[in-house]
C-alpha cells in the first residue's frame, strides 16, 4: 500500500541494543517513503562532538551544534567507535542533553509529513501520538551474535563475550535509567527479531501493520 503525496503519517520504532530496529525502521522508511531518523545516531554525534571539543559548558555548546543540525551530514561520520559508545551511554542519562535531542526529534518530525525516528524513547516521549508503534525484542545471544559479527569487521581482535556483557549492560541501563528509559508504549507492535528467520521475515511482518493502519487512516 501506497500512501499519497499529501498523506502525513508518523512511525515510531523503540528497542532494546543490536535488536534490529534501526535495520527494520530504514528499510520500512524506504519502502514507504518516510523521513528516517536514528535518534541514536544523534546521541553519538553528541558525544563525538563533546569528546573533541570537551567544551566547559555542555549544555550551550550542544545547543548551539544542534540549532541548524543537518541530519544527512552526521550520517556520514564514523560514529561507531567503542569510546563514543561508552560515552554515549553516560550522557544519555542526562535530562537537559536529553532535551536539547528531543526538541531536534520533534522539531524534525513537524517538517515532515512521513516521518520514522528509531531510538529507546520514541513511542513514550518524542512521538506519543505516531500513527504505528513498533517495539523490538531480541534474545540476548542473538542480538549479541549479531553485534558480534558486525563489529569483527572493524576489529578482528573483539571478543564475542565482552560484546555480550556490553550489550547486557547498555540494555540495563536503558531501562533503570530515571531519564526516558526504555519501554513498550501501549499498544505498540512487538517484532521479535530473535524468531524472524531473516530481514525479509522481518519487513514483511512490519509491512502488513503498515498497510493495515494506512488503510485505516486512508482508506484504499
Amino acid at each position: 500500500m501506497k500512501l499519497k503525496k499529501n498523506n502525513k503519517f508518523v512511525v515510531a520504532a523503540d528497542g532494546s541494543a543490536a535488536s534490529g530496529k534501526t535495520t527494520g525502521a530504514r528499510i520500512i522508511s524506504k519502502k514507504y517513503g518516510l523521513k528516517f531518523l536514528s535518534s541514536g545516531l544523534l546521541y553519538r554525534f553528541a558525544s563525538y562532538q563533546l569528546l573533541r571539543a570537551k567544551p566547559k559548558n555542555k549544555i550551550k555548546f550542544l545547543k548551539l551544534k544542534f540549532k541548524n543540525l543537518d541530519y544527512n551530514k552526521i550520517t556520514k561520520i564514523n560514529l561507531h567507535t567503542s569510546k563514543i559508545s561508552e560515552h554515549t551511554s553516560i550522557i544519555a542519562k542526562q535530562k537537559k542533553i536529553r532535551n536539547i535531542l528531543k526538541k531536534f526529534q520533534r522539531d524534525f518530525a513537524s517538517k515532515h509529513k512521513r516521518v520514522c525516528i528509531e531510538g529507546r524513547d520514541i513511542g513514550t516521549v518524542i512521538l506519543p501520538k505516531a500513527d504505528l508503534k513498533f517495539f523490538f525484542i531480541c534474545n540476548l545471544d542473538i542480538a549479541a551474535k549479531r553485534r558480534f559479527k558486525e563489529l569483527k569487521k572493524k576489529n578482528k581482535l573483539i571478543k564475542f563475550k565482552n560484546v555480550k556483557k556490553e550489550l547486557k549492560n547498555r540494555n540495563l541501563r536503558d531501562i533503570s535509567r530515571k531519564n526516558s528509559p526504555l519501554l513498550k508504549s501501549p499498544g505498540a507492535v512487538i517484532v521479535d527479531t530473535g524468531k524472524t528467520k531473516n530481514i525479509t521475515m522481518m519487513v514483511k511482518l512490519m509491512s502488513k501493520f503498515m498497510d493495515r493502519k494506512i488503510l485505516e487512516k486512508y482508506g484504499s
